[in-house]
């Protein structure tokens, strides 16, 4: 949609370069574009600034788009060998791992400073048996980053003793940890925090043994994150990186040393590390590599009891939804006050909201953390419940249950991943997770496997776990037993009687704990696929007015369903889209058309859903999801969906659910259309109340919501307009989120304006839990029953298919779709994509991004609701008549004149041509050879010049097509500026295998580039060994019989790649293409 003048848009960035002080987005910026509308230049900001701001754009929570990392992890345990404080060794040889870790992280540019390296151990009690007595034999011990400065120093400690004094924690001194910061590298140095140890007695109202240390525990826990709110309303809290206080640790069992260093660099700063009276049965080491981001020793690891290996690419959701079960927490925050009631903890844990109370408790989960600093947060906050920390992990990194053949034998661990499944979405990604609690350390993989893990277990009782074998040196003969980590699997060592357990046995054991088969055979209702009815909900005329009004046009008949229902896959289409993107195109878009989908990076390995489909589902839930800090049967009651895609059957089955006999699941329908007569600005008032009545049913008991845009008849498409379903899905989903009430309904969106992939992951990624496409069924029954259709079944060109198969085509196709789309992100589970928001937009308004799409990346602003809603209307035909056709709108393949412009037409392309004097006509099969010049004309300057035009007059299609220099300074001379020829030789090809190009335009850019003096780029893969040698054999033509297909060559020219990409296993990555590399 072309903005008015009155929503153009302005980016304000910092800035972007030395010598471009800022970037301005506008519509119609220059002189260079023609016409009337083009020539109004009003600006306005896209997002106002907030005070103390320098730019506007939300570019999206700093671990979805900067933070990335691929880290070196593992354990070692010894309960058997040592006292009861265990031994020095395993200290010892933790660290040797660390440092043979070095290969998996990274170092400064100082050579010195590092990532990130850590180790977590239980509390040495020898090193610091001066704060121990008979009466308090294990006080709590917390590992404190504070400022450097010592007065800012002191006034921290003095909120800290004051914070645990006033709840009952006896203050038993400061212990400044030994440091060697000569051993820092400069830039290490420079932002270290000032190391201390602080220790605190159990309060007098806690026994203090074994059985009530779990109350000791939460206290201490709680207490963590109560002193950060009272430093932060003291005042002491700065933003100065060296001036940040940070509890490494605090608790009453385990310890970690961490810091911006390398791994052998952590025992020289440390000297605690290098002290024989330092004495632990376990080591958890870790060493960090991250990509895109500054290192800072806070986000070294390990974190307070995970240390993690890989990416959480579901983050955005998982952060949304443990919000929304914070929030749903029903005790008053009046129970907040008391931190050291045993009884009382226990409740907060699982009880009362810890997120939105930030003058009492510091948020549990925050976007602007790490992804493993968030999921540790959680997984710290579930083990202080009732879980054990394997059982924790299991629940938040679930194993691939469906059809395993592995757990046939094992029921009860396919039944606790059904329970609890349905109550908590996977935090999903690639990761090697090492966990300790204090009671047990142990290791699992994510579902996929995509992180290496072995360990090996010694005649001594010694488990070691590593990101690889060879970190520490085993003698064969005293290995006992061995193994890896396979795809969704876990170990456990219990820390009090050595026991180790593999992946069957410590699931079989937590899995075992309660009845959760019975719980779930009891409670959940199952929705399988069921048969699709034949009905026609319209008649031809009112279903093309429906079409119309949705936003269909003649490709998505033509292309995408006729693909979809008759072969049951996804239109192929070519690589690139040169249509405009929405906010700048004339023609009017839904809103999915504004966001971009996310893929994986970096670290992060895409999945092949159809070779590692079996950890793959596009299962779902409806129903009330109730606490998963407290485990109960009523857990298990939800309404389980085979597919999100529903059709009226499955429908009627979920409905009739509702009845008391059967579940007694209450529902509601909420209709989106609003009134035409309201205009544009009516989509306001219309959101508005789609929300409040979505908060008086829930509150009512409403367990399905479904928001539907379906109308009666043609009378009602007539006079009513609607919300387009994705902005009605945001809007509510996040309404409830606010009101604490998400985790009570599931949401099911009944729309005409859904019929590809994109729509589907645009409406579950934004809350929805299931959708029914009602009018893409309809027009797949259409297109069935259209003589076309008949016709090309008869011929052969078409499958021959039912009714019903046609429409199972469609929705098997829109599955593949969504998992294809999830695996570009390297996510399992459509139910963890479900409010993961992993999408960028482009060309949406604060307006909209704050209704409906809260935390979504959007670098830009753009169209407000009323322009969606005047968009909306714009696509209505005006009237229904059997003779009626949808608009080609011409969005996928260009329609001359009448159609969607394209950048890439072939008139421009042919106008290029003509400058640089290409004849298409002329090639080999032709007369090239005869031809002069081989058939190339001279360069048309004068052509160029037309191009050149044709290019400035064009549309606006891209964000660089409104993005202008505005400079600070005069031009330099460009006797200033380097020649052309050395310009020329910073230019680099793309990096494309010769494979994804044809062989003649991977040697065509690789002379080219090459002659110039750049630098050309193999790609992935080899090249053909007589591309070594330089080009000796070309005639006066310039033709060479070792490239007969090329033309233009000269002596001297090679086509060996500057640049070679050596990927294991790629095609033609020979010895002999190495040799020459």
């Amino acid at each position: 949609m072309r903005l008015s003048s009155a929503a153009l848009i302005a980016v304000v960035a910092s800035s972007a370069s030395s010598y471009i002080s800022s970037f301005q987005l506008q519509h119609g910026l220059t002189q260079r574009r023609n016409g009337a509308a083009m020539e109004r230049v009003t600006s306005l900001q896209a997002f106002k600034l907030k005070e103390g701001e320098t730019k506007n754009m939300f570019e999206g929570p700093a671990p979805l788009v900067k933070e990335r990392d691929a880290c070196g992890v593992g354990f070692i345990a010894n309960t058997k060998s040592g006292e009861e404080f265990g031994t020095h060794k395993v200290l010892q040889q933790g660290l040797t791992a660390l440092d043979c870790m070095e290969h998996r992280g990274a170092c400064g540019g100082d050579g010195i400073s590092g990532d990130g390296a850590g180790i977590m151990t239980q509390i040495p009690w020898k090193l610091f048996s001066e704060y121990r007595s008979e009466n308090c034999p294990k006080p709590g011990v917390g590992m404190v980053f504070l400022p450097q400065q010592e007065d800012r120093r002191n006034s921290v400690k003095e909120v800290i003793e004051k914070v645990c004094e006033a709840n009952e924690l006896e203050f038993l001194g400061w212990r400044e940890v030994p440091v060697d910061p000569s051993a820092l590298g400069p830039q290490a140095r420079d932002a270290v925090p000032s190391m201390w140890q602080m220790f605190v007695k159990a309060p007098k109202r806690l026994d203090d043994d074994e059985e009530t240390r779990d109350g000791f525990e939460r206290t201490l826990y709680l207490v963590r994150r109560r002193i950060l709110v009272e430093l932060e309303k003291a005042g002491l809290k700065w933003e100065d990186a060296n001036s940040e206080t940070y509890f490494a640790s605090f608790s009453s069992a385990t310890i970690v040393y961490k810091g911006m260093v390398q791994g052998c660099v952590l025992p020289q700063f440390y000297k605690d590390l290098q002290d024989e009276d330092f004495t632990t049965k376990f080591v958890i080491y870790h060493r960090r590599f991250s990509t895109n981001t500054n290192p800072k020793w806070p986000l070294a690891q390990p974190m307070r009891v995970v240390g993690h290996n890989g990416e959480i690419n579901t983050l955005v959701g998982n952060v949304n939804w443990i919000k929304a079960r914070e929030k749903s927490k029903a005790l008053p925050e009046c129970e907040l006050e008391d931190l050291v009631d045993a009884e009382n903890t226990d409740n907060i844990i699982m009880m009362c909201n810890t997120q939105d109370v930030p003058n009492v408790l510091e948020p549990l989960v925050d976007l602007g953390r790490s992804d493993s600093a968030n999921l540790d947060a959680v997984f710290e906050l579930m083990t202080k419940s009732r879980h054990r920390a394997p059982c924790a992990l299991m629940s938040l990194v679930p194993t691939a249950y469906e059809n395993e053949p592995a757990l046939s034998n094992n029921p009860e661990i396919v039944d606790f991943y059904k329970f609890h499944g349905g109550l908590l979405e996977a935090w999903d990604g690639p990761a090697l997770l090492v966990y300790s609690d204090g009671k047990s350390i142990g290791a699992s993989l994510d579902r996929n496997g995509l992180r290496p893990a072995r360990y090996s277990i010694t005649s001594d009782g010694t488990v070691y776990m590593m990101s690889e074998t060879g970190v520490v040196d085993l003698e064969e003969s005293d290995i006992v037993q061995k193994g890896r980590l396979g795809p969704g699997q876990m170990i456990n060592v219990d820390l009090a009687t050595g026991e180790f357990k593999d992946n069957i046995a410590i699931k079989s054991e937590i899995a075992s704990r309660h009845p959760y088969g019975e719980w779930v055979k009891k409670g959940r209702k199952d929705v399988t696929k069921m048969t699709f009815a034949d009905d026609r909900l319209y008649d031809d005329a009112t279903t093309t007015f429906a079409q119309g009004t949705f936003g269909w046009g003649l490709e998505d008949i033509g292309m995408q369903i006729q693909d979809m229902a008759g072969s049951a896959k996804e239109t192929t289409y070519s690589m690139g889209d040169d249509a405009p993107i929405a906010v700048l195109s004339e023609r009017p878009h839904t809103p999915y058309n504004y966001f971009k989908q996310r893929f994986a990076q970096v670290t992060n390995p895409p999945i092949d859903p159809l070779r590692e489909g079996v950890v793959m589902s596009v299962a779902m839930t409806l129903g009330k999801k109730e606490s998963i800090y407290k485990v109960s049967e009523k857990g298990a009651r939800l309404i389980h969906l085979e597919s999100p895609v529903l059709n009226s059957n499955e429908m009627d089955r979920i409905a009739s659910f509702a009845e008391p006999e059967n579940g007694g699941f209450e529902q509601a329908t909420i209709s989106t259309r609003y009134s035409l007569a309201d205009g544009p600005d009516g989509i306001k008032d219309a959101i508005e109340a789609i929300c409040d009545k979505a908060v008086e049913d829930v509150r009512n008991g409403v367990e399905v919501l479904i928001l539907s845009d379906k109308s009666a008849d043609q009378a009602e498409l007539d006079g009513t307009t609607y919300i387009p379903p994705m902005i009605a899905v945001g809007a509510v989903h996040h309404r409830l989120i606010d009101e604490g009430l998400r985790m009570d309904t599931g949401i099911v969106i009944e729309t005409g304006s859904a019929w590809s992939t994109h729509h589907f992951a645009c409406l579950v990624g934004y809350g929805a839990n299931a959708v029914h496409p009602y009018l893409a069924l309809e027009t797949v029954k259409q297109w069935h029953g259209s003589k076309r259709t008949q016709s090309m079944m008869k011929a052969g060109k078409l499958d021959n298919t039912t009714l019903d198969e046609a429409q199972q085509n469609y929705r098997k196709a829109v599955e593949n779709g969504l998992l294809k789309i999830l695996s570009k992100m390297g996510i399992s589970l459509l139910s963890s994509y479900q409010g993961a928001q992993i999408f960028e937009a482009m060309g949406l308004g604060e307006e909209v991004i704050d209704t409906s799409f809260k935390g979504t990346t959007s670098r830009i602003g753009g169209v407000s609701l009323s322009d969606i809603a005047q968009e909306t209307a714009m696509m209505r035909p005006e009237t229904a008549d059997e003779k009626a056709k949808l608009i080609n709108y011409g969005y996928y393949k260009p329609v001359p004149k009448k159609g969607e412009y394209h950048v890439n037409s072939s008139d421009l392309a042919k106008l290029l041509h003509d400058a640089i004097g290409l004849d298409k006509t002329v090639s080999a099969a032709t007369d090239r050879d005869e031809a002069e010049n081989d058939g190339v004309k001279p360069k048309n300057a004068a052509n160029y010049e037309i191009f050149k035009k044709s290019l400035e007059s064009a549309p606006l299609a891209n964000i660089r097509d409104i993005l202008d220099f505005e400079s600070d300074r005069e031009s330099i001379s460009i006797d200033e500026v380097e020649p052309a020829a050395e310009i020329m030789k910073r230019f680099c090809t793309g990096a494309m295998s010769l494979g994804a190009l044809s062989r003649e335009a991977h040697e065509t850019l690789a002379i080219a580039v090459n002659r110039v003096g750049g630098k050309s780029n193999s790609g992935e893969g080899g090249e053909d060994t007589v591309r070594i040698k330089d080009l000796s054999d070309v005639d006066e033509k310039g033709r060479s019989p070792t490239y007969p297909h090329l033309a233009g060559l000269k002596n001297g020219d090679s086509a060996n790649s500057y640049i070679h990409q050596v990927a294991s296993g790629r095609f033609g990555v020979t010895p002999r293409v190495l040799d020459y590399c």
